[in-house]
């Protein structure tokens, strides 16, 4: 008799519930973030190991600096892990010549030699500061290790050559050990994140551009915002592509064509919203192939499949220019004046979008060809730019400086033996954790962590490491604490504090070729370490802290400060200043939500400025090719914008009335010349006229059709 149990049973039915709700529990984010920070922790822990094996081999006095080294330089992809230890070795190696060239020279004059010393701190931070790239790490190295190894060297100053040499080559094993692991051992690769992450960005765009063809003003103002932190995002993530371990990575320049067509779709969606938004309440005046036009890229928009958007796209495109060229011939009315710019923006945003579909399938492909010929848009491209803010970046670093120099003074004036190190700990904090406006938070974590480790080195240094003989053994009675340390690094929220217990157990243990557990040096070496957590911590919230909006006030200023350059025509290219305001939009999105403040239209605001200086420089551009009135009022314009800007702050209605009257007359006067360009000129002062906000000016007028 068969007594074997049907599948379609009740219990069968139960148990295949069971697994499928096991498999959709394991495929969950929480549980996939949970696999990757468990793997992580083992790589980097057999990492530590290996290294610490290494040194100890090789007889190294400190090997505990290759178990540091290895949680320092690890990252959770093969990429940054690489990228990471690329940078440590030259951060370090810069900073140990910098150390053996400062403390003989000026280790007879101990203030000499802590300003030289806090000097050299300061310049790598503020270096660092100004880069903004993965590169900025080699800076900070830079300037941390001349603190770590230049203080403590202090007190034998003979010694500090065969102190930076060993520290080197302990360093370097740890890097080569986190980079071979991270690589070889079930790599997580940068690529495939950067694929994802471009999906995302691409979809972002795609929903920016269909809610911008609703017309509804301020409505969709999130996602302009995802978008901006889109690209940043993706910068972040570009660059540690050279360093994956992919088959085949996307060539720079394809990644540059992605970032400034997404880059220019912002500021474009938000031309194209304001004018469809005129269009909405025109009452009928707009010609109906226009309305019909907006309609169909709408409906492109939301087509799915790729093959049919892409014939679509070429159609589109080729209607909208008819649509500009017809009404762009006779451009006397407002009503032809504002088709022809709509139609023109239309096409412009059909092609970019078109565009980013086709460089992702050339990106997904690897073997497919990649020639850049069939895009629509420019092949002149720009890439993310930078805001860099050398007055911030220096404000920062003196800040360091006084830090230090005053921890450098409690140790001259105090004696105190165990000063060196504590001083050390000082221009650590300021050099690793001063890159942010706000750096105690930081702080605290690290802080946090820090006693946690001290806890669990005195444990280990008294009660269990004693009992061990064995390296096996070691490794195993260490385990536990440093995979869980590495697991809580996997996870942003509790890195710093996972830092602070995976470099305070291996330097409080002093994990040496012997044993060498000294409870009253392991208690001061913990006083020291705390005292200089603390002061840093404290010497950074009165001198390296920036408030959230003191540095939201002062993006705003640079932003007007720019428009007013633009406006002057001492301006970099349309690419370079697109981009540029992009990275400022994405730096005040997180101080905005951190401010207790309400900052109601800032994000707009900055966004105007992005159309404002992209229409002034383009003005600019046009007056060697426009001779007589036209010329002088055009520089006329353009002169009151730079005046308005160049004082700061918004506005006031009777400034914009007056520009919205001297665009008017410009307008009237270029459409009824013979000026070959005039349709391009009609079209930057229209973009002008909306960027200003003049279409609904401070009178109550909006803009006629």
């Amino acid at each position: 008799m068969n007594t074997s149990q049907p599948t379609n049973t009740v219990p069968g039915k139960a148990s295949a519930a069971l697994l499928k709700a096991g498999s959709n529990i394991l495929r969950t984010p929480a549980m996939k973030v949970d696999a990757y920070a468990i793997l992580f922790s083992a790589k980097s822990f057999t990492a530590a190991m290996l290294a610490y094996y290494i040194a100890l081999r090789i007889g190294l006095p400190k090997p505990f600096w290759a178990i540091v080294t290895v949680y320092v330089v690890s990252q959770t992809s093969a990429g940054a892990s690489l990228s990471r230890g690329v940078y440590r070795f030259a951060g370090t190696f810069v900073g140990a010549v910098a150390t053996v060239a400062i403390v003989p020279n000026f280790v007879n004059d101990p203030i000499a030699c802590s300003m030289v010393l806090s000097g050299w701190i300061g310049l790598c931070l503020f270096f660092s500061l100004l880069d903004r790239t993965p590169r900025a790490y080699a800076f900070v190295l830079a300037g941390y290790t001349a603190s770590l190894i230049g203080f403590p060297s202090v007190l034998d100053p003979g010694s500090v050559f065969e102190t930076a040499s060993l520290r080197v080559q302990e360093i370097s094993i740890g890097i080569l050990c986190a980079v071979l692991i991270h690589r070889y051992v079930l790599p997580k690769r940068m690529s495939a994140q950067f694929t994802g992450k471009l999906s995302v960005a691409l979809r972002d765009a795609r929903r920016l551009a269909a809610d911008a063809l609703k017309g509804e003003p301020g409505k969709y103002r999130r996602d302009r915002s995802q978008l901006a932190a889109d690209l940043l995002a993706l910068q972040g993530l570009t660059t540690y592509l050279p360093y994956d371990i992919a088959p085949a990575t996307p060539r720079r320049k394809t990644l540059q064509h992605i970032h400034d067509r997404l880059a220019r779709l912002l500021p474009l969606a938000t031309e194209i919203e304001d004018r469809v938004h005129s269009l909405r309440i025109s009452n009928g005046k707009a010609p109906d192939e226009l309305i019909a036009l907006v309609d169909d890229v709408g409906s492109w928009i939301a087509t799915i499949e790729a093959n049919e958007r892409e014939t679509t796209a070429a159609q589109l495109i080729g209607r909208a220019r008819s649509i500009r060229k017809q009404f762009g011939t006779d451009v006397a009315t407002p009503v032809h004046r504002f088709t022809a710019n709509l139609a023109g923006h239309l096409a412009e945003m059909v092609g970019l979008l078109a565009d980013c579909d086709w460089l992702e399938r050339n990106i997904a492909t690897p073997g497919r060809s990649r020639a850049l010929t069939q895009l629509h848009g420019t092949t002149r491209v720009k890439g993310y730019v930078y805001h860099r803010d050398p007055w911030m970046a220096g404000r920062a670093t003196l800040g360091a400086i006084i830090g230090i120099l005053l921890g450098c003074a409690f140790w001259i004036w105090s004696a105190w033996p165990d000063g060196a190190t504590a001083v050390s700990i000082i221009g650590v904090c300021c050099s690793l954790f001063g890159n942010v406006d706000a750096p105690a938070p930081n702080v605290v974590k690290y802080t946090l962590g820090s006693l946690y480790g001290v806890a669990i080195s005195f444990a280990y240094s008294f009660v269990i490491i004693p009992q061990v003989t064995d390296f096996a053994v070691l490794v195993a009675v260490l385990a536990p604490a440093f995979l869980f340390a590495g697991s809580l690094q996997a996870r942003p929220p509790t890195t710093y504090m996972a830092l602070g217990i995976t470099l305070t157990i291996p330097i409080l243990l002093n994990l040496g070729p012997h044993y060498t557990g000294d409870f009253a040096a392991s208690l001061n070496i913990s006083v020291a370490l705390f005292s200089g957590i603390g002061f840093g911590a404290m010497s950074m919230s009165l001198f390296q802290t920036v408030p959230v909006d003191v540095a939201i006030k002062r993006l705003l200023q640079l932003s007007q400060r720019d428009i007013s350059r633009r406006a002057l025509g001492a301006a970099p290219d349309e690419a370079h200043w697109t981009s540029l305001m992009i990275d400022r939009t994405a730096l005040l999105l997180p101080r905005l939500r951190a401010s207790q403040n309400s900052y109601t239209g800032v994000f707009d605001d900055t966004l105007n400025h992005l159309r404002i200086g992209h229409a002034a420089g383009q003005l600019r551009k046009t007056l060697p090719r426009i001779k007589g009135e036209t010329e002088i009022r055009i520089s006329e314009l353009l002169s009151a914008i730079a005046a308005s800007f160049r004082a700061g702050g918004p506005l006031t209605p009777a400034e914009l009335i007056d520009l919205d009257q001297r665009i008017e007359i410009l307008m009237t006067m270029i459409a009824s010349s013979p000026l070959k360009n005039r349709l391009q000129i009609l079209d930057l002062l229209i973009d002008l006229r909306f960027a200003l906000g003049t279409s609904e000016r401070a009178d109550g007028r909006k803009y006629n059709l």
